[in-house]
């Protein structure tokens, strides 16, 4: 089944360069000069991964990923000027999944994609159906997680941190783990992205996040499943 990239980038030179290296990969590749018509654009063109630029004519990228994740839970890959930049963590706050650097390489991008597809798919079959942790009930074959009974809504990243966590029983995994669990073996990033999706992830799932019930910082060793 051939995979749908909404690529949002205002420079129709980049858009053009992009869109022929993607669709050279097997990618078909929508695309979006602003903000506005990304938004626009997304619920018509249904794509499994949207690539968002930080700078953009009418708005931010920030605010767009935000937008987005009001409305959708598809994966989202922020493109951003400097990897050290505050941009990273901005991103990530905003929802994103991933984020790539510039100048961009078209066949590490395109691995880019490839990893996140991989992981946002459903967790096999062999693990346990739906273990319970607390007022939590994590359903691992059909993503659906419930506190007290009712739905949490986690991104597709955040659901498979927690479904890890879970399948782990109480052991501590670390930052590293994670990342090669959740993001893939060979991540070109660094685990700041960890530290940023778990704090999301705790808005969601305690609470009382300052003070997490159940995602709990094993200090100097990485996260458990606690209760």
């Amino acid at each position: 089944m051939t995979r749908r990239v909404l690529l949002v980038e205002d420079d129709p030179r980049v858009r053009r360069v992009l869109r022929l290296a993607l669709e050279d990969e097997g990618y078909h590749v929508s695309e979006a000069g602003t903000g506005e018509q990304g938004l626009a654009d997304l619920p018509r063109e249904e794509p499994d991964v949207v690539l968002l630029d930080v700078m953009l004519p009418d708005t931010d990228g920030f605010s767009v990923c935000r937008e987005i994740r009001h409305r959708s839970n598809v994966p989202v890959i922020m493109v951003t000027a400097r990897s050290d930049s505050h941009d990273v963590v901005a991103g990530l706050e905003a929802g994103a999944d991933d984020y790539v650097t510039k100048p961009l390489v078209a066949k590490e991008l395109s691995a880019r994609i490839r990893a996140l597809l991989r992981r946002v798919e459903p967790a096999v079959d062999h693990r346990p159906r739906r273990p319970v942790v607390g007022d939590l009930s994590i359903g691992l074959d059909d993503g659906v997680v419930l506190r007290d009974g009712e739905p949490v809504a986690l991104t597709r990243t955040e659901f498979r941190l927690l479904a890890e966590l879970a399948v782990a029983e109480g052991r501590i995994l670390s930052r590293e783990d994670l990342l090669d669990k959740v993001w893939g073996y060979g991540y070109f990033g660094d685990s700041r992205i960890v530290d940023v999706h778990i704090r999301r992830l705790r808005t969601k799932v305690e609470r009382d996040p300052a003070s997490p019930r159940y995602v709990v910082t094993a200090r100097g060793l990485g996260y458990r499943l606690a209760g």
